[in-house]
């Protein structure tokens, strides 16, 4: 059993030059125009406070090799990128010398009344800019907000603002097609879909161990699945805020501090929804510093992660963005066990709320994510994170929990909620690992313990902190004709075999136990 384990894990993480390379062959053959190498976005993103998507967008379609044209790229930003402290200096120069070129966020709407497009920009700070309806049929991601490159004009006798539109190119993946990584998934293997999955994301497959590639996908289920509700603690420079905060423009990271129900949820006074009603995943950073000391917040919260609604008045909103909670543990793991529990670091208010964290569909240990360092960020190919952000996008449409029982049965010490978490992060993972739906028996095997780790780790908390209220924490699975159990445990659990226990602690790469 414990060499099975060892196999498992896959300590070693040795470079194959020859793999990397084949990898990147297939990618250029079946995502020409879709990847980008990884390792111009980070030169260049130094210096630079234009949004990665837009970055690896512009690097992607005009960059085809390591340097060709970088320079260009460069100055480009340089030159056209709209600060909002210059944006009156740049409205001057276009009234002055008849066309200026900016690079800005545009979002476009229909005015009926009049049957024309209508465009308003985010930093440039103008609005109600004529757009011809060519762009809005070409590119139909204008209409949720895209950022373009666009030469702009003045006309003091334009009906509707003096500044009109010359030319529009998108900086963004203009339109929702992404099939294209359905069908091309099957000339991939499973591990080279995993490391271009996190070479994606800006991270060297090469330097992880297997068990933190998992990690890092399971980072990603929230952009996949509706509803999901995440929590991520551990130490410092683990990566844990940026994969919410620049690798999709369809997530928001909330710095810690006070929020507010209004600025949250739903603002009664203008009768319009808050954060949760424009963004697929809203991320908490630094939980420790967030005041949730309004009663009515942490009531919504609970509301909203266990149904996907709440209430404000006589409304009643339903909204799909899923939430995440991500912070630091200054303790050690051993430390937190033997005094208090997991949950510990979060806000005083919240910190004993077992009604809160049982809503928590997977908690992820951060104590398992090595410090990352600069080896540990990748030079290779990846897809453009606006491309890969846009598939994450479209499978939340669909659910994949039903494979599940393809295989498999959950045991019954798991109520409904634990039975709705697996599922949850089993359908995330298995979206964004078969999205092809071409899968093996062990392929969902792997998905459903890892699945099932985590809300165990959630359930073991609850138990030390709620009591006999949460004792059904024997967590297992059978095989669809055999009545075999296969319990799943974590690797933290004060019962765990210590041997394995302290070489897991040892090598930080703990994963699966049967």
């Amino acid at each position: 059993m414990f060499n099975k384990i060892l196999e498992k894990i896959n300590i070693k993480t040795e470079e194959n030059p020859h793999k990397t390379l084949e990898i990147d062959t297939k990618l250029k053959k079946y995502f020409s125009g879709k990847i980008v190498n990884k390792g111009l976005t980070k030169q260049i993103k130094t210096g630079n406070n234009v949004p990665v998507f837009v970055l690896e967008y512009i690097l992607g379609t005009t960059c085809t090799d390591n340097s060709n044209k970088i320079e260009t790229v460069k100055s480009d930003l340089s030159k056209y990128f709209i600060r909002l402290d210059e944006a009156e200096k740049i409205k001057s120069r276009i009234r002055e010398t008849g066309q200026y070129t900016i690079i800005d966020k545009l979002t476009v709407r229909l005015d009926e009344k009049k049957d024309i497009y209508l465009a308003t920009f985010a930093s440039f700070g103008i609005s109600n800019v004529e757009v011809d309806s060519c762009y809005v049929c070409d590119f139909d991601k204008l209409l949720e907000g895209i950022w373009c490159k666009v030469r702009m004009g003045y006309d003091t006798e334009s009906e509707n603002s003096p500044f009109i539109i010359q030319s529009l190119n998108p900086l963004q993946i203009p339109t929702s097609d992404v099939y294209q990584i359905i069908e091309s998934r099957k000339y991939f293997s499973k591990s080279e879909w995993i490391d271009v999955l996190i070479r994606s994301v800006g991270l060297e497959p090469k330097k992880l161990p297997y068990p933190v590639k998992w990690h890092i996908l399971e980072r990603l289920v929230p952009y996949v699945e509706n509803n999901y509700n995440l929590c991520e603690l551990g130490p410092r420079s683990t990566g844990k805020s940026y994969i919410y905060k620049e690798i999709s423009s369809n997530s928001v990271l909330v710095s810690g501090g006070q929020t507010t129900v209004p600025n949250l949820y739903y603002n009664m006074t203008t009768r319009s929804p808050g954060l949760i009603g424009s963004w697929d995943v809203i991320a908490f950073d630094e939980v420790a510093g967030i005041n949730f000391k309004d009663k009515d917040l942490t009531q919504i919260m609970k509301d909203y992660m266990a149904s996907g609604s709440f209430s404000r008045g006589k409304e009643v909103i339903t909204a799909v963005a899923s939430m995440v909670m991500v912070g630091n543990i200054n303790n050690s793991v051993e430390d937190l066990l033997q005094t208090s529990n997991l949950f510990a670091p979060f806000p005083k208010e919240i910190n004993t709320d077992t009604a809160f964290f049982d809503r928590i569909h997977y908690y992820l240990p951060g104590w398992e994510i090595p410090k990352f360092r600069p080896y540990h960020f990748t030079e290779g190919y990846g897809f453009m994170v606006d491309y890969i952000a846009e598939f994450f996008r479209e499978m939340r449409k669909q659910s994949f929990s039903d494979y599940l029982s393809q295989y498999f049965w959950l045991g019954d010490d798991l109520n409904q909620r634990d039975v709705q978490a697996v599922k949850k992060t089993f359908s995330g993972l298995m979206k964004l690992l078969y999205p092809d739906e071409l899968f093996t028996k062990e392929d969902a095997r792997e998905v459903l313990e890892y699945a099932m780790v985590g809300r165990r780790r959630v359930k073991e908390q609850l138990k030390i902190i709620g009591g006999d209220e949460f004792k059904d924490v024997n967590f297992y699975y059978t095989e669809n004709g055999s009545r075999k159990k296969h319990i799943v445990n974590v690797p933290e659990n004060r019962k765990t075999n210590l041997k394995i226990r302290k070489f897991m602690n040892i090598k930080n790469n703990a994963f699966v136990f049967r």
